[in-house]
């Protein structure tokens, strides 16, 4: 199992002072972070794409690049491109070039994200929601595939054969699916053969189970063990898990209060954040004994994973303790997870 960690990139303040740090430094300490998780043996980094004030991560590919230069052995991957509201060819052309820069460790998770200010600010009618999406996947997999591309949508221009440069180190460039929780996404996933990383941000992950199911794929002619899956989950790594869920409630109410006063969902509380913390709940958050005991437990709920990664995006949180729990998380929870797993091969 890969074990790694994404970020949204959010606006962080200081709990103690108020203040809310420069977009340039916390966009320094980002970096300083990947460069961390690299340090300490992590297998994965990956940085999210929004739209919105409150993130700085509309250009996530810029981020990685600079991450690429400071790091040697850590996989760089988006968390997840918006594929929908981007050009195919452009996005193909972007991690195609940090590959590049990277020496081979470049990786793309497309979805549709979560949020939908990028339809607007880019001209799309969220109408289109869909067909956006299917259309342009079709596009990037064709790129990935062959130099020369002849393919006509309804939503780009089409191409007649013109060259699509550079190419990758790797062949072909990885890429994943990004899902929430829409049966039909799953489906599509396992139909053409594609890694699936599914975001699990509440609730008990033994609901995905049903959906995780690799029988689409292994109907469309793949073997099982080609379909490989991954889980996006809220997680964090304290010195005890009382400190860890100390520290990171409070950035996570502030945040989840107010994506939830734009969508309707009920009042954040503590009670609730620590019984989804607990042992069949999504959120993996406590010391690095616990934080494994707890993985272990959701790759078996979840049939066996491939990949995890913890989103550990948090608002109030000095980047002093965000140094910390990748430490642990590299040092203390990695090392347990390979050994036990290694045990069952």
């Amino acid at each position: 199992m890969d074990i790694g960690i994404d970020s949204f990139a959010a606006v962080v303040s200081d709990p103690k002072t108020g203040k809310t740090l420069s977009p340039a430094e916390r966009v320094r300490n980002l970096i300083e972070e990947i460069e961390l998780a690299d340090q300490v043996g992590l297998d994965t980094f990956g940085v999210g794409e929004h739209h919105r004030a409150e993130y700085l991560d509309s250009a996530p590919v810029v981020i990685l690049a600079g991450a690429a230069t400071r790091t040697k052995k850590i996989r760089l991957t988006s968390a997840v491109t918006v594929l929908s509201a981007a050009d195919p060819v452009r996005v193909f052309q972007n991690f195609a070039t940090l590959d590049l820069l990277s020496n081979g460790r470049a990786e793309m998770v497309v979805g549709r994200g979560s949020f939908t200010e990028a339809y607007p600010l880019f001209g799309l009618e969220l109408e289109d929601y869909d067909d956006l999406f299917e259309q342009k996947l079709d596009l990037l997999l064709a790129l990935r595939k062959e130099e020369h591309v002849t393919w006509e949508g309804r939503h780009r221009p089409a191409l007649t054969g013109q060259g699509v440069y550079p190419r990758p180190v790797q062949n072909p460039l990885p890429l994943w699916i990004g899902v929430g929780g829409t049966p039909e996404s799953f489906v599509r996933a396992g139909v053409l053969g594609l890694p699936l990383m599914v975001a699990i941000i509440g609730g008990q992950p033994a609901r995905f189970r049903p959906l995780i199911d690799r029988k689409a794929g292994v109907k469309a002619g793949y073997k099982p063990e080609q379909l490989k899956v991954g889980a996006h989950l809220f997680g964090f790594v304290g010195d005890t898990t009382e400190q860890a869920a100390d520290d990171f409630y409070p950035g996570y109410e502030r945040m989840f209060t107010k994506i939830g006063a734009e969508r309707g969902w009920g009042r954040v509380t503590r009670a609730q954040f620590e019984a989804t913390m607990g042992p069949e709940g999504a959120y993996v958050i406590g010391d690095p004994a616990r934080v494994a005991e707890k993985l272990l437990h959701i790759n078996e709920t979840l049939g066996g994973l491939d990949r995890v990664t913890f989103q550990m995006t948090n608002v109030l949180l000095p980047h002093a303790k965000m140094k910390h729990a990748i430490e642990l998380l590299g040092a203390k929870v990695a090392p347990v997870i390979r050994k036990e797993l290694a045990a069952f091969r």
